[in-house]
């Protein structure tokens, strides 16, 4: 399901999980008008450290074009947790130095505590992924650091195709479940089914998330890999869709697809990643924008701790940059528009009482238990009637010869037969005499010549 080739320092990720890029440059806060939740002060722990002069860190392009670096001086996520659900995270040096607080397998391929990659075409995705949600980086602010660098991570490893000896579908639920059991406030899926449906096994894994208050975030897919429409699991209502942008911030044209179920648009080009061996590679898709913008959510949550899921992505959707020429409010491209990870954090956003990318029960109360539900019955007005018993039949006639003429058909054939034709016959005959008659009587009249 993920499609790919990994090269050293280069891979181009055509997976059917994908990332967006924002837009260059400073961007620019924006607030809407109610009553504002709390916005943080500036932390006043010293800078996680972060050096701009580092040619990994200055590749990092979206740190600045989406204000994640302005973000950091209030929150850098701590004591949020974001399970990645994907081919697993490795164990690169340093990388994630106590950043896995825990993990699981549900593929049947890979170890218990699921930081051992699955696959043999995809098995570095789920660490490129988990590399961009919250990278730790070098103790000297070099290397890659990752958007949330003080979240803790959940590894949940899976696989798709033949990498697993599991149902796809039945791995999706099953991690679903298990990253909420363990704490997880923001999952990443970096990948689609092709398809506009899901299994319904899906309704209740992603209920229970949303039902226990956790942020899940979607790859929208790539139209480079085959992905022409949205599928699922993007397409399921309440899931924040991420769309991809160039570094200039146009919607890719490979990196993405494009939806009606986009939320928010993140770079999804020339994005870097760590390999589970420690190799940094570059890599498209908005199987990394999605984790660029979890780290936004993990982010949003240690700076609101009081904000519920719907309200997380209430500030995302709502602070977003809005791109020239597109429709507003909700485009097919963009969604809300670009990520702004600054003023998602810090700008005054009144609240909301439902999620803005719908209602999942909503959802499945119209399209799934509509026609299982019981109908009402109308009430019992009438008094019932007993209906006396038929009479016995007759007794069956003895059996005699078809050429015999028997009683019944003597008395309901020949003789009503005989009443009917006995008079016509001896009308007919008096009428043939008196006309017989009357012409003996006018020829015995009549002159002779």
């Amino acid at each position: 399901m993920l499609r790919g080739t990994a090269v050293i320092v280069v891979v181009v990720a055509s997976v059917l999980l994908t990332a967006a890029s924002p837009a260059v440059g400073q961007p620019v806060s924006t607030g809407t008008t109610g009553t504002p939740s709390p916005t943080p002060s500036p932390s006043p722990a010293s800078p996680i450290p972060d050096d701009r002069a580092d040619p990994v860190r200055g590749a990092e392009y979206w740190l600045d074009s989406t204000g994640i670096r302005e973000a950091w001086q209030v929150t850098r996520g701590k004591g949020v947790t974001i399970a990645v659900i994907d081919t697993g995270i490795g164990k690169p040096p340093v990388v994630f130095e106590d950043a896995v607080a825990d993990g699981a397998d549900v593929s049947g391929s890979g170890s218990p505590d699921g930081r051992t990659p699955v696959g043999a075409v995809d098995r570095n995705h789920g660490t490129w992924v988990a590399s961009l949600a919250a990278a730790r980086g070098n103790p000297d602010g070099t290397g890659m650091i990752g958007v949330a660098p003080e979240a803790k991570l959940l590894s949940v490893s899976l696989g798709f195709g033949a990498s697993a000896a599991v149902p796809f579908t039945e791995q999706v639920a099953k991690a679903m479940r298990w990253a909420v059991d363990h704490g997880a406030d923001v999952i990443n899926l970096s990948f689609t089914t092709n398809t506009l449906d899901w299994d319904e096994s899906w309704d209740e894994a992603f209920l229970y998330a949303f039902e226990h208050d956790v942020v899940v975030i979607v790859a929208a897919g790539n139209r480079g890999s085959g992905t022409s429409v949205i599928g699922a699991p993007a397409t399921i209502p309440g899931v924040l869709t991420v769309g991809g942008v160039d570094e200039n911030g146009v919607a890719s044209d490979a990196a993405s697809t494009q939806g009606i179920t986009i939320g928010v648009s993140a770079p999804s080009e020339k994005l870097l990643g760590v390999s589970a061996d420690g190799t940094l590679v570059t890599w498209d898709g908005t199987s990394g924008a999605a984790p660029i913008v979890a780290g936004v959510a993990a982010l949003v949550r240690s700076a609101h701790p009081d904000l519920n899921a719907a309200n997380v992505i209430n500030r995302i959707v709502k602070t977003a940059i809005p791109v020239d020429g597109a429709r507003k409010p909700h485009d097919p491209l963009y969604g809300y528009g670009l990520l702004d990870a600054n003023a998602a954090v810090r700008a005054s956003v009144p609240t909301v009482a439902a999620n803005p990318m719908g209602d999942l029960a909503e959802w499945i109360r119209l399209y799934r238990r509509a026609d299982s539900e019981p109908q009402p019955e109308p009430a019992q007005t009438s008094t019932p009637v007993a209906v006396p018993p038929l009479p016995a039949a007759d007794p069956p006639s003895e059996p005699g010869s078809p050429l015999l003429p028997s009683a019944e058909s003597l008395r309901y054939g020949t003789l009503p037969l005989l009443v009917v034709t006995v008079p016509g016959i001896l009308i007919g005959l008096g009428v043939t005499a008196a006309a017989r008659r009357i012409r003996t009587e006018r020829g015995r009249r009549a002159p002779t010549p």
